[in-house]
């Protein structure tokens, strides 16, 4: 072998050392410790994930050839539509999806005869802040849905019990009782640990728009990186879109915020940066930098702000704050507990008039919990008083080892009702392990990310281990709380179905095109991923639906989960012979009279000579007859659900229940709810 031959680069020796350090320094990379990521890289495809380059996709070439195959597929007809991940994430979202729209109309007279027709289906995974509005002119179809599952989520939370679940929370783990007070912090973390490189070149190119200007020479780099932390602590949106120009309306809504929250939390020296780093973001005229160099810094806080707030908000604060944690997933203003159904009612009145084909979603792969377990948890929002009873009567079991955190372990008890598989005994052992299992993956996800005891690049293994041998503990054979945690998921599982059923009839029938994600057509008590991404059992599936389909037999055995998979598929069978209705009908809000006016969503969908009628319950904990999904006459009565004049005379069907067509003018809710849970109502005879 010569001398320079693989031997010479053994790092045995210190000659191979500095050899292949030699190579090394001669590439077009640099090759470091993955540890020095958040300090010095100068790159990362999405998030803190450092491991793969991103692509410049504004380039003209990259854009073709990283999408060659897609649009082949599509001309081919092979494809229909896209759905595109992390957009926010671009250094331009806004002309990509405008670039992509385009690409795609001019590809589609290239499809086949057979392919469907019309524009190709286009909507972007992006995820809204409060008030915050997807713009009209970029070309998509609509989000992916989570400000869907958001809605439909506070929709089936008691907003009057928010109060109560924030002070037992407070009181119970030491933790802060309003959400901000978490979110604030773990910004102001994350940008320092994972994000540094990224904020000091965002800091770089605003001082050099200061040090373009005599008027703002002496404004140092340093204030500027102190003003972008107050910044992009308070920023309530993922990002703005209009780098080196004139802000949009939407964009000046966030920013404001941000500076005036900026400004209450730093002394008034630091007014006049702020003050600064505002302008020079918002493409202010006049100002001596060049429309390049102020674009540049507007892209680099933009593609700053976007993963700052996924990683503060979704992937640390949410592990931190337990109010309920039905409330924390993605997309979701976890600040805010309820809503009403007026707020329900708005959204979609909005959306079918801007995003009539938005998606709608229940469930994603990055679900943090399950769709029923969502709706089972959302039940303690009802009774928080037994919720606290029951907190209080584990923290007065015995315990043998060790406790982890109060906020741990409240969160790991939330987890533990809320996903108790339906057909699991408390006397089932192995059973009741193989539970414990799935939840100690969740759990160790959970710590780490919340980083407060333990994280992902530094695990403390013995905070691990406590928290691993409690759970075990407390569902181990004997426990007094292995009984009272079945009991309670038992009180609580079956309005949770009802909410369950409740969020897939509305993602069924409310303007948007509904998404099912793998496997949730059955009961999803499914945990955060990998857990959420296990292989599904179709098998199962059809022989759900090649059982008896009669709603008498499925009610009452309602926890084998065929009731849902029923109540799916006859909706969209109905879908599909009234294709118009569900996707461009009007939607028109009832109003409920009676006792039941806040537990009852109920619209209309009108479209041309078809009509439909869809009444879905919330807050149905205390109506339910004890054990099952159908609703204590006595709750009912009183209740009416009042037609739109549009509807006056129309005979319309019921699909679930068996009572006869409905005729009359208004409908009583003990005739709607009377032997299904939810009642849609239709007036098309043929099914």
């Amino acid at each position: 072998m010569t001398e320079w031959g693989l031997d010479s680069f053994h790092p045995a020796t210190p000659s191979g050392r500095e050899n292949i350090h030699a190579l090394l320094e001669r590439q077009n990379y640099r090759l470091a410790w993955w540890g020095t990521a958040g300090d010095e890289i100068n790159w990362r495809r999405f998030f803190d994930i450092n491991g793969l380059a991103g692509l410049r996709v504004e380039v003209a070439e990259v854009f073709e050839a990283t999408h060659a195959t897609l649009f082949r597929l599509y001309a081919e007809g092979l494809l229909d539509g896209f759905r595109v991940d992390h957009v926010d994430g671009l250094s331009d979202p806004p002309g990509y999806c405008r670039l992509l729209r385009q690409r795609l109309d001019d590809l589609a007279p290239q499809r086949p005869p057979g392919a469907a027709q019309g524009r190709a289906y286009l909507v972007i995974e992006k995820i809204l802040g409060v008030g915050e509005v997807l713009p009209a002119n970029w070309g998509v179809d609509g989000t992916t849905g989570y400000d869907f599952m958001n809605d439909v989520s506070a929709l089936q939370h008691d907003p009057g019990s928010e109060a109560a679940l924030a002070e037992l929370w407070h009181r119970s783990s030491h933790r802060p009782a309003a959400f901000e007070d978490e979110e604030v912090p773990a910004r102001q973390e994350i940008l320092q640990r994972g994000f540094d490189s990224s904020l000091r070149a965002v800091t770089r190119a605003l001082h050099r728009i200061a040090r373009s200007d005599p008027r703002t020479r002496d404004v140092s780099a340093p204030a500027i990186r102190r003003g972008l932390i107050a910044l992009l602590t308070h920023f309530p949106v993922y990002r703005g879109y209009d780098a080196g120009q004139k802000r949009s309306d939407n964009d000046e809504a966030a920013f404001s915020k941000a500076l005036a929250a900026a400004k209450q939390a730093s002394p008034k020296s630091a007014y006049a940066t702020l003050d600064h780093i505002d302008r020079w973001l918002g493409g202010e005229e006049g100002c001596a930098a060049t429309f390049d160099v102020r674009r540049l810094a507007g892209t680099l806080f933009q593609q700053l702000s976007a993963p700052v707030a996924a990683k503060a908000v979704e992937d640390t604060a949410f592990y931190r704050y337990g109010r309920l944690l039905s409330r924390n997933d993605v997309g979701f203003d976890a600040a805010r507990l309820g809503g009403s159904v007026a707020e329900f009612h708005r959204t979609c009145v909005e959306r079918l008039a801007a995003f009539p084909d938005a998606m709608l979603a229940t469930a994603t792969h990055d679900h943090k919990r399950g769709e029923d377990l969502r709706a089972r948890l959302a039940v303690l929002s009802e009774i928080p008083s037994e919720w606290a009873a029951f907190l209080e009567r584990v923290r007065q079991f015995p315990c043998p080892v060790d406790r982890p955190d109060p906020g741990d372990e409240i969160m790991l008890l939330q987890m533990i009702v809320g996903a108790w598989p339906l057909d699991l005994v408390a006397g089932d052992d192995a059973g009741v392990r193989a539970f414990a299992t799935r939840l100690a993956g969740w759990q160790e996800k959970a710590l780490r990310e919340a980083k407060l005891r333990t994280d992902w690049t530094a695990p403390d293994e013995t905070y691990e281990a406590t928290s691993r041998e409690f759970l075990f503990h407390v569902l181990s054979p004997g426990s007094p709380f292995r009984i009272l945690a079945h009991s309670f998921a038992e009180h609580i599982a079956p309005a949770g179905a009802v909410n369950g059923l409740a969020q897939a009839a509305l993602k069924l029938t409310v303007p948007g095109m509904p998404d099912f994600y793998q496997g949730t057509e059955l009961w999803d008590f499914s945990l955060v991923d990998p857990d959420n991404r296990r292989p599904v059992d179709y098998d199962a599936r059809r022989a759900a639906l090649a059982k008896d389909q009669r709603p008498e037999t499925l009610l009452p055995a309602w926890r084998d989960g065929r009731i849902k998979p029923w109540m799916i598929r006859t909706t969209l069978r109905l879908r599909s012979v009234m294709p118009e209705l569900f996707s461009r009908g009007d939607y028109i809000p009832l109003s409920v009279k009676g006792p039941l006016e806040a537990h009852i969503v109920a619209f209309a969908r009108t479209h041309a000579r078809s009509a439909m009628l869809v009444i879905a319950p919330r807050l149905a904990h205390q109506l339910l007859l004890p054990g099952g999904l159908l609703f204590n006459p006595t709750a009912l009565r009183g209740s009416m659900v009042m037609r739109p004049d549009q509807l006056r005379g129309c005979r319309l069907q019921p699909l679930f229940a068996n009572h006869d067509p409905l005729a009359a003018a208004d409908a009583p809710v003990r005739t709607l709810l009377g032997d299904f849970p939810i009642a849609i109502l239709h007036s098309n005879s043929s099914v």
